[in-house]
C-alpha cells in the first residue's frame, strides 16, 4: 500500500526526538530500509540553482541517514545512487555525477570505518568509469569487516539487468533445480535480507527498475518531500508510518496474530 500522508496522531511531524521515542517504543524497526533517492533536480531549480547543487545536498541527506539508521537498530540501507538508464543523462551531468562519486566516498571512508559501516554496490560496477569503479573497489576493501550498519549502493543498477544476469550465471553453473531460495543466491543482493520498507522521496509512485524480486513484500511509503531536505525526522515519521502496517505475507489477520 502506497501512502503519502502521516497516521492521524497528536505528535508534531517535525518533532524528532518525539517521533524517535515513538518509533523505539513502538519497537517493530525495519532491519532493512531502502531509498529511491527522488528530487535532487527538482529542490535545485526551486532555488535557482543548478542540478549539481542538489545532488551535492543529497549527498549530505544520504550521510544524514547513514548516520540515523544504526542509531534506531537498522541494519541495511540501500539507495538508489545511479541507474542503468541514468546513462542517458547529459554527458556533462554523468561527468560531474562520477566526479561527485569519487569525491563523496573519499571524503567519507574514513569516518564510515570509524562508524564499523559495510560497503556493498550492487549493479555492473565494471561499467563505470576507472577513477569511480576504483574509489567504490577501494571502499570496499577498507569497510570490510563493519558491523554496525551495512550500506548499500546501487550502481549502474537495473533490476531486470540484475535478474538476467543471474539467470545467465545459474544456466553457466548448470543449477538445477532452482527454487526462490536458491535463486536469491545469485542476485547481486545475495546474504541481504530483502527489504522492509521502501521510502521514496518527491511524490513519485514508481519503483524505476528497483530491485522488482526483493521488494515483492516491502511496505512503500512515499514523502512529498525532496531528497536534499529529507530529515531524520522524515525518516522517523515514515517509520512510524510503516508501524502501523500489518505485513501478512498472503496470510489472513488471523493466521499473522
Amino acid at each position: 500500500m502506497l501512502s503519502r500522508k502521516s497516521p492521524h496522531n497528536t505528535i508534531d511531524p517535525d518533532d524528532e526526538a518525539a517521533l524517535k521515542a515513538a518509533i523505539l517504543e513502538k519497537g517493530n524497526i525495519p532491519r532493512h530500509i531502502a531509498f529511491i533517492m527522488d528530487g535532487n533536480g527538482r529542490w535545485a531549480r526551486a532555488r535557482g540553482l543548478p542540478r549539481l547543487a542538489g545532488h551535492r545536498e543529497g549527498v549530505k541527506t544520504v550521510r544524514r541517514m547513514v548516520e540515523t539508521g544504526p542509531e534506531i537498530g537498522v541494519q541495511v540501507m540501500t539507495f538508489y545512487t545511479f541507474s542503468q538508464e541514468n546513462w542517458r543523462r547529459p554527458a556533462m551531468e554523468v561527468s560531474a555525477l562520477m566526479e561527485l562519486l569519487v569525491e563523496s566516498i573519499e571524503r567519507e571512508v574514513e569516518d564510515l570505518k570509524r562508524n564499523r559501516v559495510e560497503l556493498r554496490v550492487i549493479g555492473e560496477l565494471d561499467n563505470l568509469p576507472p577513477a569511480p569503479r576504483e574509489a567504490m573497489k577501494n571502499a570496499i576493501q577498507t569497510l570490510t569487516g563493519g558491523d554496525r550498519l551495512t550500506l548499500v549502493l546501487a550502481l549502474s543498477y537495473s533490476s531486470r539487468n540484475e535478474i538476467v544476469r543471474a539467470v545467465n550465471r545459474i544456466i553457466a553453473a548448470d543449477v538445477k533445480p532452482i527454487d526462490e531460495n536458491e535463486f536469491s543466491h545469485w542476485l547481486d543482493t545475495a546474504g541481504l535480507p530483502d527489504p522492509d520498507l521502501l521510502i521514496r522521496t518527491s511524490g513519485e509512485l514508481r519503483l524505476s527498475n528497483f530491485l522488482l524480486y526483493q521488494l515483492a513484500y516491502t511496505e512503500i511509503v512515499v514523502s512529498d518531500k525532496h531528497w536534499p531536505e529529507f530529515s531524520r525526522a522524515d525518516l522517523f515519521d515514515c517509520i512510524r508510518r510503516y508501524q502501523t502496517r500489518e505485513r501478512r505475507f498472503g496470510m489472513t489477520s488471523e493466521q499473522v496474530k
